[in-house]
């Protein structure tokens, strides 16, 4: 079970996301961003080793308010070979120097998230220890997939989000850019075979549920 430290970080996760999100080809502001915490959750680490976070940023620069989902894996020692999905590091007041990343370039957080959509993990609420988040939903219609294949897919970032494809076919899409569902309108995308939903604070304090992520069995995504 991931635990919360009470603590600093210099820079903090917002700091660091500024410097990084312009550099994303889905994101859509133009300039610095400015940009507020509004939701998100956790996942365990088996192991115990790396911190799993689901967060999501509100961009307020621009004339409207953007949400976008950030995975992130927190890790004491650099990962090799994803120097390319380093979002940057930080002084963590416990746990001293952390190594941030795109958590969809880090095997650890793309099993973790295989194992919430398929039902094996729950989602973990985002600032308290030992605390499921009841908002997030997930939903699998279909064969469970081999180790090798879900910890190993083609990672593309495009305009429209961030696709993870297995060797297999199976896509998943995460929606990068976050948009609120209608009232009562089903998470699940037509033609999907699973899905990752959850919930974000809005700029007017009002709560919004949408899609984080859709699963493809055709590699559509």
């Amino acid at each position: 079970m991931a635990i919360i430290h009470r603590t600093t970080l210099k820079p903090t996760k917002l700091e660091l996301l500024t410097t990084w999100l312009p550099s994303r080809p889905w994101y859509g502001g133009a300039g610095e961003p400015r940009l507020a915490k509004a939701g998100g959750f956790r996942l365990d680490d088996p192991a115990g080793e790396v911190g799993i976070e689901f967060m999501v940023v509100t961009d307020e620069a621009g004339p409207e308010a953007v949400s976008y989902l950030t995975p992130l894996t927190y890790r004491g020692a650099p990962l090799a070979g994803a120097e390319h999905a380093l979002v940057g590091t930080t002084e963590h007041g416990v746990l001293g120097r952390r190594w941030a990343y795109d958590g969809c370039h880090d095997p650890v957080l793309v099993a973790e998230l295989w194992a919430l959509i398929e039902g094996r993990a729950p989602a973990q609420a985002q600032s308290v220890t030992g605390t499921l988040d009841q908002e997030v939903t997930r939903s699998y219609a279909g064969p469970g997939l081999p180790v090798e294949q879900i910890t190993a897919p083609v990672v593309e970032d495009t305009a429209s989000g961030t696709l993870l494809a297995a060797p297999d076919g199976t896509a998943l899409r995460l929606h990068r850019v976050l948009r609120p569902a209608p009232q009562g309108a089903p998470l699940l995308p037509e033609g999907s075979t699973g899905h990752v939903g959850g919930a974000w604070q809005l700029p007017d304090g009002t709560r919004a549920q949408g899609l984080f992520a859709a699963l493809h069995a055709d590699g559509r995504g």
